[in-house]
Protein backbone atom coordinates (compact mmCIF):
# COMPACT_ATOMS: atom_id res chain seq x y z
CA UNK A 1 0.00 0.00 0.00
CA UNK A 2 0.94 3.48 -0.89
CA UNK A 3 0.83 5.66 2.03
CA UNK A 4 1.15 9.78 1.99
CA UNK A 5 1.91 11.50 5.15
CA UNK A 6 1.28 14.98 5.93
CA UNK A 7 2.25 16.62 9.01
CA UNK A 8 1.27 20.71 9.56
CA UNK A 9 0.61 20.36 13.05
CA UNK A 10 3.83 22.63 14.56
CA UNK A 11 6.31 24.41 13.08
CA UNK A 12 7.20 21.86 10.52
CA UNK A 13 5.68 21.31 7.29
CA UNK A 14 5.99 17.43 5.82
CA UNK A 15 5.23 15.27 3.52
CA UNK A 16 6.24 11.93 2.98
CA UNK A 17 5.33 8.92 0.48
CA UNK A 18 5.49 5.20 2.36
CA UNK A 19 5.42 1.74 1.04
CA UNK A 20 3.76 -0.19 3.68
CA UNK A 21 4.76 -3.79 2.11
CA UNK A 22 8.41 -3.28 2.10
CA UNK A 23 8.45 -1.27 4.99
CA UNK A 24 10.50 1.63 2.39
CA UNK A 25 9.83 5.92 2.74
CA UNK A 26 10.30 6.21 -1.12
CA UNK A 27 10.26 10.29 -0.57
CA UNK A 28 10.14 12.95 1.54
CA UNK A 29 10.15 16.62 2.44
CA UNK A 30 10.54 18.76 5.61
CA UNK A 31 10.83 21.94 6.62
CA UNK A 32 11.02 23.97 9.93
CA UNK A 33 8.97 27.28 9.21
CA UNK A 34 6.96 28.02 11.73
CA UNK A 35 3.83 29.29 9.25
CA UNK A 36 2.96 29.60 6.18
CA UNK A 37 1.68 25.88 6.06
CA UNK A 38 -1.05 26.25 3.21
CA UNK A 39 0.91 27.95 1.13
CA UNK A 40 3.63 25.87 1.04
CA UNK A 41 1.84 22.21 1.49
CA UNK A 42 0.86 20.87 -1.93
CA UNK A 43 4.28 21.99 -3.79
CA UNK A 44 5.83 19.31 -0.69
CA UNK A 45 3.21 17.05 -1.70
CA UNK A 46 4.44 17.38 -5.04
CA UNK A 47 8.14 16.93 -4.02
CA UNK A 48 7.82 14.14 -2.17
CA UNK A 49 6.01 12.11 -4.93
CA UNK A 50 8.09 12.94 -7.65
CA UNK A 51 11.13 12.13 -5.08
CA UNK A 52 8.86 8.52 -5.22
CA UNK A 53 8.55 8.65 -8.64
CA UNK A 54 4.74 8.40 -8.40
CA UNK A 55 1.71 10.73 -9.14
CA UNK A 56 -1.49 11.30 -7.02
CA UNK A 57 -3.07 8.55 -8.62
CA UNK A 58 -0.48 5.96 -6.86
CA UNK A 59 -1.66 6.72 -3.54
CA UNK A 60 -3.75 4.46 -1.89
CA UNK A 61 -4.18 5.79 2.13
CA UNK A 62 -3.20 9.05 3.41
CA UNK A 63 -2.24 10.35 6.80
CA UNK A 64 -2.30 13.24 8.72
CA UNK A 65 -1.70 14.77 12.08
CA UNK A 66 -4.70 15.82 13.91
CA UNK A 67 -2.94 17.18 16.70
CA UNK A 68 -2.61 18.31 19.50
CA UNK A 69 -0.65 21.45 18.44
CA UNK A 70 -1.28 24.54 15.96
CA UNK A 71 -4.78 25.35 15.98
CA UNK A 72 -4.28 27.00 12.10
CA UNK A 73 -1.80 24.47 11.22
CA UNK A 74 -3.73 21.29 12.12
CA UNK A 75 -6.96 22.84 9.91
CA UNK A 76 -4.78 23.25 6.68
CA UNK A 77 -3.37 19.64 7.63
CA UNK A 78 -7.03 18.20 7.63
CA UNK A 79 -8.05 20.11 5.06
CA UNK A 80 -5.91 18.96 2.23
CA UNK A 81 -6.07 15.23 3.53
CA UNK A 82 -9.96 15.03 3.29
CA UNK A 83 -9.88 16.59 -0.09
CA UNK A 84 -7.15 14.41 -1.36
CA UNK A 85 -8.72 11.44 0.06
CA UNK A 86 -11.99 12.52 -1.45
CA UNK A 87 -10.76 13.45 -5.02
CA UNK A 88 -8.67 9.85 -5.37
CA UNK A 89 -11.92 7.75 -3.34
CA UNK A 90 -8.74 6.39 -0.38
CA UNK A 91 -8.92 6.07 3.43
CA UNK A 92 -7.99 9.06 5.15
CA UNK A 93 -6.30 8.31 8.77
CA UNK A 94 -5.83 11.01 11.53
CA UNK A 95 -2.92 10.43 13.51
CA UNK A 96 -1.85 11.82 17.13
CA UNK A 97 0.86 14.38 17.44
CA UNK A 98 1.48 12.62 20.86
CA UNK A 99 1.51 9.33 19.73
CA UNK A 100 4.50 10.07 17.38
CA UNK A 101 6.07 11.76 20.46
CA UNK A 102 5.50 8.23 22.04
CA UNK A 103 6.93 6.45 19.16
CA UNK A 104 10.11 8.09 19.60
CA UNK A 105 10.83 6.12 22.71
CA UNK A 106 9.24 2.84 21.08
CA UNK A 107 12.46 0.84 22.65
CA UNK A 108 11.73 1.65 26.60
CA UNK A 109 10.10 -0.76 28.19
CA UNK A 110 8.66 1.58 30.72
CA UNK A 111 5.89 3.64 30.41
CA UNK A 112 6.08 6.75 28.38
CA UNK A 113 4.61 10.12 29.20
CA UNK A 114 4.21 12.21 25.89
CA UNK A 115 3.52 15.88 26.29
CA UNK A 116 3.52 19.17 24.82
CA UNK A 117 4.30 22.66 25.89
CA UNK A 118 0.97 24.36 25.82
CA UNK A 119 1.54 27.13 27.60
CA UNK A 120 -0.64 29.11 29.93
CA UNK A 121 0.64 26.57 33.24
CA UNK A 122 -1.31 23.85 30.38
CA UNK A 123 0.51 20.74 28.88
CA UNK A 124 -1.06 18.35 26.42
CA UNK A 125 -0.24 14.61 27.73
CA UNK A 126 -1.10 11.20 27.08
CA UNK A 127 0.32 7.87 28.69
CA UNK A 128 1.44 5.08 26.44
CA UNK A 129 2.70 1.48 27.43
CA UNK A 130 4.74 -0.44 24.30
CA UNK A 131 3.01 1.99 21.97
CA UNK A 132 -0.35 1.47 23.34
CA UNK A 133 -2.22 4.28 24.30
CA UNK A 134 -3.36 4.88 28.32
CA UNK A 135 -6.09 6.36 28.03
CA UNK A 136 -7.01 9.98 26.16
CA UNK A 137 -5.11 12.58 25.02
CA UNK A 138 -5.67 15.27 28.05
CA UNK A 139 -5.14 18.83 28.63
CA UNK A 140 -3.21 19.10 32.10
CA UNK A 141 -2.77 21.87 34.58
CA UNK A 142 1.09 22.52 35.10
CA UNK A 143 0.59 20.98 38.53
CA UNK A 144 -1.28 18.02 37.45
CA UNK A 145 1.13 17.30 34.93
CA UNK A 146 4.02 17.34 36.75
CA UNK A 147 2.55 15.24 39.50
CA UNK A 148 2.53 12.34 36.73
CA UNK A 149 5.74 13.53 34.98
CA UNK A 150 7.64 12.77 38.17
CA UNK A 151 6.00 9.58 38.92
CA UNK A 152 8.78 6.63 39.27
CA UNK A 153 9.94 5.04 36.09
CA UNK A 154 8.00 6.91 33.47
CA UNK A 155 9.75 8.23 30.45
CA UNK A 156 9.43 11.69 29.13
CA UNK A 157 9.50 12.74 25.46
CA UNK A 158 7.94 16.19 24.29
CA UNK A 159 8.26 19.83 24.73
CA UNK A 160 7.01 19.82 28.08
CA UNK A 161 9.77 17.63 29.60
CA UNK A 162 11.92 21.03 30.40
CA UNK A 163 9.22 21.68 32.68
CA UNK A 164 9.97 19.33 35.49
CA UNK A 165 12.90 21.03 36.45
CA UNK A 166 11.86 24.59 35.65
CA UNK A 167 7.92 24.98 35.25
CA UNK A 168 9.05 28.31 34.07
CA UNK A 169 11.64 27.23 31.65
CA UNK A 170 11.51 28.18 27.62
CA UNK A 171 10.95 25.30 25.61
CA UNK A 172 11.68 24.44 21.89
CA UNK A 173 8.88 23.48 19.39
CA UNK A 174 7.85 19.86 19.41
CA UNK A 175 8.51 18.05 15.66
CA UNK A 176 6.90 14.98 14.52
CA UNK A 177 8.97 13.11 12.36
CA UNK A 178 7.25 12.70 9.17
CA UNK A 179 8.37 8.94 8.91
CA UNK A 180 6.98 7.83 12.09
CA UNK A 181 3.80 9.58 10.76
CA UNK A 182 3.71 7.56 7.63
CA UNK A 183 4.59 4.75 9.52
CA UNK A 184 1.72 4.80 12.10
CA UNK A 185 -0.67 5.84 9.21
CA UNK A 186 -0.23 2.76 7.60
CA UNK A 187 -1.27 0.80 10.50
CA UNK A 188 -3.72 3.02 11.41
CA UNK A 189 -7.49 1.65 11.73
CA UNK A 190 -9.76 3.90 9.26
CA UNK A 191 -12.25 5.61 11.07
CA UNK A 192 -14.33 7.25 8.48
CA UNK A 193 -12.80 11.48 8.26
CA UNK A 194 -9.98 12.23 10.38
CA UNK A 195 -10.99 15.22 12.61
CA UNK A 196 -8.69 17.79 14.18
CA UNK A 197 -7.68 17.18 18.05
CA UNK A 198 -8.51 20.30 19.73
CA UNK A 199 -8.04 19.67 23.26
CA UNK A 200 -8.38 24.03 23.95
CA UNK A 201 -9.61 26.57 21.93
CA UNK A 202 -7.98 29.00 19.51
CA UNK A 203 -6.13 31.36 21.36
CA UNK A 204 -7.17 34.26 18.81
CA UNK A 205 -10.57 35.68 19.77
CA UNK A 206 -13.01 37.64 17.85
CA UNK A 207 -13.03 41.22 19.02
CA UNK A 208 -16.89 40.79 19.76
CA UNK A 209 -16.94 44.26 21.90
CA UNK A 210 -15.82 45.97 18.55
CA UNK A 211 -18.92 44.59 16.24
CA UNK A 212 -20.82 46.64 14.31
CA UNK A 213 -24.47 46.37 14.78
CA UNK A 214 -26.82 45.09 12.00
CA UNK A 215 -30.20 46.67 11.83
Amino acid sequence: MIVLAIDTAGVDCAAAVFESETGKMLGRVSETIGRGHAERLMAMIDDALAEAKLTLTDVERIGVTVGPGSFTGIRVGVAAARGLALALGVECVGVSTLEVLARTASSSEKPVLAAINAHRDQVYAQGFERDVPQGEPLLLELDDYLARATAPGVVLVGSASTLVNDREAETAPDHYPIDLVARISATAKAQGKPRPLYLRGPDAKPQAGFAVSRA
